[in-house]
């Protein structure tokens, strides 16, 4: 599901269609990455400040305009926040205009709308069967990432499409590129011209052609890549491990509590035992090494009487 750039409503007159936008279309095309060609590193640029020669953050970084004398004006956050966007978080509808009127060329990005909430869905319906098969755009005005633009309002596949528009001070003049006006065209050269559209005329099916470069271009990097080692990564110990050991601690700690309460005390009491039978076993071996040296002195005495018994048979 694609995640939604923009929350806002449709001010249809009296209707408010609060509404959800999604980006309509993807690039598909293949990017590179800048490397450098001995060993594949990667090349990265740095923000260096051209006044002070230092290396500058992200969160340094403001937004100025340069005048045409040079001067540059560095414009704060406060600076943007009373300007005049009436149309913020609103599409305004300004009026219906015909669509074949509607040039091309002024035609921008394109969003879809889904209607945000069950309030929501009924009012969507209404304008979006209004306009399917009317042959009218709706003309509005919206307030897309901090820029105000004209847009049309459109239905595709069942869907209100919001295309935005450039101004018309964004779209050149053309007179640049026309040809010469004194350049004649004979009948039958634009009879022929017109035959051959003819020949090639057909339904617009998009899906029929396809992106043949970038296809081939996925095919020998895809080949290229069967020839290249996978990098080698530092071992990490795996998320969550820390977890892993208060879990572990956490149960032995409630064998050691059932423990104790099935010995009927607490740490210390079960403890107390451990530490009284301790000191008897070292007085039982205290006992038992006098009665060990009683032994060993009545030895000598049983050698006296055997070299006694031994005289008297000599």
């Amino acid at each position: 599901m694609a995640q939604a750039i923009w929350k806002g409503a449709i001010s249809f007159g009296m209707v408010t269609i609060p509404i959800k936008v999604y980006s309509a279309t993807e690039e598909k095309d293949i990017s590179f990455r800048q490397v450098h060609v001995a060993d594949g590193g990667r090349i990265r640029y740095k923000r260096v400040c051209q006044e002070c020669g230092e290396e500058v953050p992200y969160s340094d970084i403001g937004k100025g305009y340069e005048m045409a004398d040079g001067r540059m004006i560095v414009l704060e956050p406060d600076d943007f926040a009373d300007l005049p966007l009436s149309s913020k978080k609103v599409i305004d509808v300004l009026e219906f205009v015909p669509a074949d009127q509607v040039d091309p060329l002024y035609l921008g990005k394109s969003y879809y709308l889904a209607a945000d909430g069950g309030p929501g869905g009924k009012p969507y319906v209404l304008l979006r069967d209004a306009l399917e098969g009317s042959e009218l755009y709706a003309l509005v005005k919206v307030a897309l990432r901090s820029r105000e633009s004209l847009a049309l309002l459109r239905t595709h596949e069942n869907v209100l499409v919001l295309q935005v528009m450039l101004w018309p001070d964004e779209v050149r003049d053309a007179s640049f590129a026309a040809p010469d006006s004194d350049i004649e065209i004979r009948k039958q050269e634009k009879a022929m011209a017109e035959s051959y559209i003819d020949t090639l005329r057909g339904e617009f099916d998009p899906d029929q052609y396809h992106d043949e470069y970038r296809h081939a271009l996925e095919q020998v990097v895809e080949a290229k890549a069967a020839g290249v080692p996978m990098p080698e990564t530092e071992e990490e110990e795996p998320e969550g491990a820390e977890v892993v050991d208060l879990v572990a601690a956490l149960r032995a700690s409630v064998e050691a509590a059932k423990a104790r309460r099935a010995g009927g005390g607490s740490a210390s009491s079960a403890e107390e035992p451990a530490k009284k039978s301790a000191p008897a076993k070292k007085a039982a071996a205290k006992k038992a090494a006098p009665a060990k040296k009683a032994a060993a002195k009545k030895e000598p005495a049983k050698k006296t009487a055997a070299k006694k018994t031994a005289k008297k048979s000599a």
